[in-house]
């Protein structure tokens, strides 16, 4: 029964890929007429603002990681080609890590915070001010701002970014912590 269950998985994992190909190969030979600003229509490209926003912080290594810019409070996940494979907010934990590389220590499908909040994908990588650091998602899926008389260390995502962030960030995989 195992053994289906890992087949099943492959066979899930392979689907998967060939959709997002899929959806690239679309989106990469539309044709330019689509992609057009139309009267009335806002243009589908980000401003410049926003494009530099997203980019990947300068400085935070090379190969496959995690980044985490503290002052942006985003999350990067990185490919092992320097390609930004995904990117996303989070709400801030009431201790920051200093800036620096760890690596993913442990993980846990589902725990209580150090807040009393259940939450999921829990992925630690350091410690500060005696308090544990890790990205979570809570459960119930709320992110709110944590009480600043309390030290906490979880770094809150949505749970979807939490999930993405679980199945990237297996243990021994750097995370770059940024200004």
């Amino acid at each position: 029964m195992a053994g289906s269950g890992k087949f099943v998985a492959g066979l899930t994992a392979a689907a998967l890929g060939v959709v997002a190909f899929l959806a690239y190969q679309a989106n990469a030979n539309a044709p330019d007429s689509l992609a057009r600003n139309r009267p009335g229509v806002a243009s589908p490209e980000p401003s410049k603002a926003k494009e530099k926003k997203l980019e990947l912080p300068a400085r935070s290594g090379t190969g496959l990681r995690v980044v985490y810019a503290l002052k942006a409070q985003r999350v990067w996940l990185v490919g092992e080609d320097n390609s930004v494979l995904r990117t996303y907010r989070v709400t801030p934990s009431t201790v920051d890590p200093p800036v620096g590389t760890y690596a993913v220590t442990s993980r846990s499908r589902q725990i209580t915070g150090s807040d009393g909040v259940p939450v999921e994908h829990v992925v630690i990588f350091t410690e500060s001010e005696g308090t544990v650091i890790g990205f979570s998602a809570a459960v119930d899926g709320s992110r709110p701002e944590p009480d600043p008389d309390a030290k906490t260390g979880g770094v809150r995502s949505s749970r979807a970014d939490g999930k993405a962030l679980w199945r990237f960030a297996t243990v021994g995989v750097e995370v770059a912590v940024v200004k």
